[in-house]
């Protein structure tokens, strides 16, 4: 049995990369795990926040059937997940940061404190760390070093510049960042595993998710002068005007999320103010990257990197200042293309790059082939291991997809502003090398020509000229949901010889 380091970032897009060519940010570490192993450069998340984006990394299900909308949507406990799957053939899965599932509220006492959480553990993990939104113990890892805050909030505030954009770095240093804090905690369950006895680790870094603050040197290792041009029309307004989603963002987006002790819409941030966030942004990246190479450095000194497969990916991207927004949700690349890189011990040809569109669903059967473990349920995504071997298969999708739900079932806020109920505010995405479509419940639907208009700021849906593409993507999505739908007993019969399961030909 192989060693199993399933490593997750939150909000990391795809492109950031220097394997993937990026013009400004290097990550030499991540870059050797690819020259060892295998890039995908277009890989993409199925939903967004994070709830829904990992619940279906986890269960290899798309959101049609795990459900999950939204972070506090419960994953039903009939579905199966990696580390369910790693326990049925002996691992002890371990996690270190978070994975953001709620509990399913059947059966458990009203007062249960699970319920009251967004952020419970997925069924199956032993837990060594778990960082919620609290940070209490990464707060109190910090307090017995001298740094004593009162809260998270405290804690990454930028020590001159409060209540502005700012590079200024936070009080703690680069090697007292959560990042850091979990890698420690990593390297002390390493040295306490026994030679011959297979582990299982999931590193669930919170980085580069907001506040986009980061100690230095990385607070000013990228010029905000070099960050590139933002993905975005001339005016938030004409942004806006592109489809009511991008209109709703811009008003409820507050950027006392994003950046510690400011106020006020995101929308209406300054170009100097959106590249400085991109410069923190690019510097947290480099930080992640640094305390990735601790973790593989100290695998590789207990010896146990020729047994150890590895995945890198984040959980969904960062739209950071593209159509003035930051975070996630929604139809526009920058939200759902992350990074993917997989290194197999056991392939001797290492170095491919994978230009076809890969998803997140397909990290669960992934992991489930290397660990030798028999899927709970039939799932949506295929294995990844062909491709590890430079082998393309012989049916691949030919298209990304994803999906986005805007209900807000305790505040109701989208259903006030849009006039709709939480059942009409659902959206799936379809999008090929060429075209891009987008369907919603209740909002007009979107086409998008991705070599004329890669920015996606000019709508064809309704134009009479792209009337055959518009139906023919249409008609693409409907075969993707209904081929997607939950046939966990739909390929069984029972018939007079018995129960007959067909294969799955996914």
């Amino acid at each position: 049995m192989l060693n199993i380091l399933f490593i997750t970032a939150d909000q990391w897009r795809g492109e950031c990369l220097g394997v993937a060519g990026h013009p400004l940010v290097k990550t030499p570490n991540i870059d050797a795990l690819a020259a060892d192993g295998t890039v995908f450069l277009n890989h993409y998340s199925n939903a967004a926040p994070c709830s829904p984006a990992r619940a279906c990394l986890y269960t290899g299900l798309y959101q049609m059937t795990n459900r999950v909308v939204r972070n506090g949507s419960p994953l039903a406990a009939r579905f199966d997940n990696v580390a369910l799957a790693a326990r049925r053939v002996g691992y002890s899965p371990t996690l270190f940061g978070y994975t953001d599932q709620s509990a399913d509220p059947t059966g458990l006492p009203p007062a249960d404190p699970r319920l009251k959480t967004y952020e419970g553990v997925l069924p199956g993990f032993d837990v060594r760390v778990r960082v919620p939104e609290d940070e209490k113990l990464y707060l109190s890892w910090l307090r017995a070093q001298g740094l004593d805050f009162a809260s998270p909030a405290e804690a990454h505030l930028p020590i001159r510049d409060v209540g502005r954009i700012t590079d200024a770095p936070p009080a703690y240093s680069k090697d007292q960042t959560q990042t850091a804090f979990l890698v420690d905690e990593f390297e002390r369950y390493l040295g306490e595993q026994e030679t011959g006895s297979p582990w299982f680790a999931h590193l669930s870094f919170l980085r580069p998710h907001p506040p986009f603050v980061v100690p230095s040197p990385y607070n000013t290792m990228f010029s905000p002068d070099d960050v590139g041009d933002f993905h975005r029309a001339p005016t938030a307004a004409e942004d806006a005007a592109v489809h009511p989603l991008i209109g709703l963002a811009h008003q409820v987006a507050d950027v006392s999320h994003f950046a510690p002790g400011m106020t006020g819409r995101v929308a209406d941030l300054s170009e100097a103010d959106f590249r400085q966030l991109k410069a923190a942004y690019f510097g947290m990246i480099a930080e992640v990257d640094a305390q990735l190479g601790r973790v593989f450095a100290a695998i590789k000194a207990a010896g146990a990197w020729d047994d150890t497969f590895v995945v890198f990916t984040s959980d969904h991207a960062e739209l950071m200042g593209d159509h003035y927004a930051l975070g996630k949700g929604g139809y526009h690349d920058q939200s759902q293309h992350v990074p993917l890189v997989i290194r197999d011990p056991r392939v001797p040809t290492q170095g491919h790059r994978v230009e076809a569109f890969t998803e997140a669903v397909d990290i669960y059967p992934t992991l489930l082939a290397a660990m030798g473990s028999t899927p709970g349920h039939v799932g949506d995504g295929s294995s990844l291991l062909p491709w590890l071997s430079g082998d393309e298969p012989t049916r691949w999708r030919d298209a990304a997809h994803w999906e986005f739900d805007l209900r807000d079932v305790a505040g109701q806020i989208a259903e006030r502003l849009l006039g709709v109920d939480s059942t009409q505010l659902g959206m799936a995405a379809i999008r090929t090398y060429r075209w891009k479509y987008v369907h919603f419940a209740a909002l007009p639907p979107l086409l998008f020509d991705l070599v004329a208009d890669p920015d996606n700021l000019r709508n064809l849906a309704n134009d009479p000229a792209y009337a055959s593409v518009r139906i023919e993507m249409a008609e693409k999505l409907l075969g993707w949901r209904s081929r997607h739908l939950d046939q966990t007993l739909a390929l069984t019969e029972l018939t007079p010889a018995g129960v007959v399961r067909a294969p799955s030909l996914r």
